[in-house]
């Protein structure tokens, strides 16, 4: 597991800007992501120890009295989660016999309202079960959505799935959170 990290994401990019400064001033923390998303929007993520992380995204918070879409701290995130975000996953799980000459036996996919919240959902999903995280798409040309896409045996997928549907629910900012047994190879095309 990593350090923490804590998300705020904004209506605003000059909110944006001046979240993100409250937020590196405020403790010991790290920059991972400060940047512009779809539709005209700001995401701030800084990772660290716990304590430092929460005073962060506090501060951001108070920073920012209008403008927050969404937010989170997330400790000791699952490493899948920066893995698959980068987009570098060749997709195999031991366990669930996925590799280049067996296709994965069930797919999983995970739409959110908010790039926070996807974030938070792909490390749920990857600490319930033995999933691969192979993608996480993250607002851009998405309109500021988000979604994810997990692979392994149909068992671990619906469990997954469930996990991470379950977060965003409670958000209010679920689109879709599906498992699709049997999938087609053409599904991971580029992934195998």
């Amino acid at each position: 597991m990593l350090e923490s990290v804590g998300i705020i994401e904004l209506t605003s990019v000059g909110i944006g800007y001046v979240v993100q400064d409250a937020m590196l001033k405020a403790a010991d923390v790290r920059l991972v992501l400060g940047r512009t998303i779809c539709s005209g929007k700001y995401i701030i993520a800084v990772t660290g120890q716990v304590a430092p992380v929460t005073a962060a995204v506090e501060n951001g918070l108070e920073a920012a009295p209008d403008g927050v879409i969404d937010h989170c701290i997330i400790p000791r995130i699952h490493p899948t989660v920066f893995r698959a975000l980068g987009g570098g996953v060749e997709l195999h799980v031991p366990h669930a016999g996925v590799d280049a000459d067996h296709p994965p036996k069930a797919l999983g996919v995970v739409e959110t309202f908010s790039g926070v919240s996807v974030l938070e959902a792909a490390d749920a999903a990857a600490k319930a079960a033995n999933v691969a995280l192979f993608r996480i798409h993250m607002a851009m040309a998405l309109g500021g959505k988000g979604y994810m896409l997990m692979a392994g045996t149909v068992s671990d997928v619906q469990a997954s799935v469930a996990a991470a549907a379950e977060i965003v629910r409670r958000k209010g900012l679920l689109v879709s959170a599906v498992t699709i047994p049997g999938p087609s190879r053409e599904l991971f095309s580029e992934y195998l």
